[in-house]
């Protein structure tokens, strides 16, 4: 089936986001990890999967629609130095991945595709969930304090 090419557009510029931030999650993942912060290592994880699947739907999309999806371009990425930079870099690349959500369902509202429409709410919604998720990490440095934010994302040790 023939697309708007226009959503097509929008479509791979929306796959370049999410493929992008699925290799920074990962990045972050494995540096928590490495530092041994085992839950946010997972949490972060869990993060990139998500991002994995909207890129998988992404690309079907751009496929029912007969086009070519472009999986070889990347955004410039940030990766932090730090957990709090990492968890900033990570909410201002959600923040903006809302903006452009926001923006692709009102060009499929317009272009009539309603298919669409409900594929990009449904990653939208997964997106503020994200959103929420580092706001809650940054409130919660910002109260207890970096060291005991860590203390706090470290598993038990076996007794």
């Amino acid at each position: 089936m023939k697309g708007s090419k226009k959503l097509l557009l929008v479509l791979n510029s929306l796959l370049a986001d999410e493929l992008t931030v699925v290799n920074q999650y990962m990045v972050h993942s494995e540096i928590c990890e490495n530092w041994g912060y085992s839950k946010l290592h997972m949490a972060i994880r869990k993060q990139a999967m998500d991002e994995m699947h909207h890129a998988e739907w992404l690309i079907e999309r751009i496929i029912f629609f007969d086009g070519a999806p472009t999986v070889s371009k990347l955004n410039s990425m940030k990766i932090g130095k730090t957990v709090s930079e990492m968890i900033s870099y990570d909410y201002n690349n959600e923040l903006k991945v809302v903006r452009d959500y926001n923006e692709a369902i009102k060009l499929a509202h317009e272009v009539d595709d309603q298919g669409s429409v409900d594929l990009l709410t449904k990653i939208l919604k997964m997106e503020e969930g994200h959103v929420d998720w580092a706001e809650i990490q940054l409130a919660q440095i910002e109260q207890m304090g970096i060291e005991n934010y860590l203390a706090s994302q470290n598993e038990s040790p076996a007794s």
